[in-house]
């Protein structure tokens, strides 16, 4: 069986993570932790594949909540 259409390989990973700015780390006022990078980009591609609403993206598949990635 394939893999789910919104997992993000690790070749496509190393491809795509350089062309992601990097973030400064803030340290006054450091907000919440961040998700990773990948974590946030398979949210996006599991909402654009199975055509849910962001509030909607279950948090039990590891993506966040639907407004962390839609941020």
């Amino acid at each position: 069986m394939g893999t789910s259409p919104w997992i993000v390989s690790d070749d496509l990973w190393e491809r795509m993570e350089p062309l992601l700015p990097r973030k400064e780390r803030r340290f006054r006022h450091p907000g919440r932790k961040p998700l990773p990078d990948r974590q946030v980009l398979c949210g996006i591609l599991f909402v654009l594949h199975t055509g849910i609403q962001w509030e909607y993206l279950p948090k039990e598949l590891g993506f966040g909540s639907g407004m962390t990635c839609w941020r």
